[in-house]
């Protein structure tokens, strides 16, 4: 990697922290990887992990996978919250997401299921590309898949990039109290939604497009779909509790566990969101919990839904404004090249949050 395609890029590890490449180096800073290009960190932000730096180390190209990955998360969080009154705010500093990743309600757990399905989405993607040296396409499906089609291509590399998600991602947490199994849980969530949603490509292979013959691979989804999955196992999220089997025959691992507080529920599957604490009032601001709130926000007044100005204003009432917008419209192609435009302008009606 070279130093000045990284010099702007930045990543946010699983404590909803930022760290930053830079161009300043010092003895405390500095990253040097398997193939002896220096990469700089920002001293004045967390540093990764010692487990983490030696993943980057063995792993060449791989930093930036992980940027991309975890940027793309943080897009998907605030698109896929847009409407609602917790709409995945973010800001420059040592704690992007704020404080609420210091909880352990429904939004902590979708932060870190989608930040960790952004790895290893990223991961597993860039290892068909080329851009890792350490991983390639998966090929290990080869051979007759069916009557009419075989294996063959490049599959997505799927289990190099949970491998990798689990070991860079979650070497973050420690500790074995219930907000450690949540994380845990939650991050492990995100990365099965993304192999759960792969789907097998095929390319027809015949005389004249008679497709007698395909070649089919595992392609991933598109992020968008897996945003959608997690969004709608948040609104499904289970609540939990400690569980501590009290055996001593037990393992470490087993003896501590999660239970849905509701006995009557049935435990939660590794596939869904856990939370153990009750969501903090996203109306109006507050210090304490790090909630921004409302007031400023554009809602939609003929809405009944979240994004109505009754619910997201949370009854406080809205101002309504207008603004004349100025945009290009009636484009037409000439041959050949060039587009004109004309500039058309229009007035819209914002609603505000008071």
């Amino acid at each position: 990697l070279a130093l000045s395609s990284l010099s702007n890029t930045l990543a946010v590890n699983n404590s909803g922290r930022w760290w930053g490449i830079i161009n300043v180096a010092s003895s405390t800073n500095l990253l040097t990887d398997s193939k002896n290009v220096q990469l700089v960190l920002d001293p004045s932000l967390q540093l990764l992990s010692r487990k983490q730096r030696k993943l980057i180390r063995q792993n060449p190209g791989i930093l930036h996978s992980v940027s991309a990955g975890l940027q793309t998360a943080i897009k998907e969080c605030k698109w896929q919250f847009r409407n609602r009154r917790w709409n995945c705010p973010t800001s420059q500093g040592p704690n992007i997401f704020g404080k609420i990743v210091n909880r352990g309600c429904r939004e902590t757990a979708f932060i870190f299921a989608i930040t960790s399905a952004g790895v290893t989405h990223s991961v597993a993607r860039s290892c068909s590309e080329g851009s890792i040296e350490s991983c390639t396409c998966d090929y290990r499906r080869r051979g007759p898949g069916g009557p009419d089609w075989h294996w063959g291509g490049c599959s997505d590399n799927i289990d190099f990039g949970r491998l990798f998600g689990r070991e860079f991602v979650d070497s973050s947490e420690k500790g074995r109290d219930l907000r450690f199994l949540m994380n845990l849980h939650n991050n492990e969530a995100g990365r099965m939604t993304v192999f759960s949603e792969m789907r097998q490509e095929c390319k027809c292979h015949g005389m004249s497009g008679s497709c007698t013959v395909r070649t089919c691979w595992m392609r991933l989804p598109t992020f968008r779909a897996v945003g959608d999955v997690l969004k709608d196992r948040f609104d499904g999220a289970s609540r939990v509790i400690y569980g501590n089997k009290g055996s001593n025959r037990a393992s470490r691992v087993e003896l501590h566990h999660l239970e849905p507080e509701n006995p009557a529920h049935k435990p939660p599957s590794p596939h869904d969101l856990v939370y153990f604490e009750k969501s903090p009032n996203f109306c109006t601001y507050s210090g304490k919990t790090g909630t921004a709130g409302t007031a400023g926000r554009f809602c939609n007044s003929s809405s009944p839904g979240l994004d109505g100005c009754e619910l997201l204003c949370c009854g406080r009432g809205y101002r309504t404004r207008t603004q004349r917008v100025t945009e290009r419209c009636n484009c037409t192609f000439h041959w050949c090249c060039h587009v004109s435009c004309l500039n058309c302008t229009n007035t819209q009606v914002l609603h505000e949050c008071l």
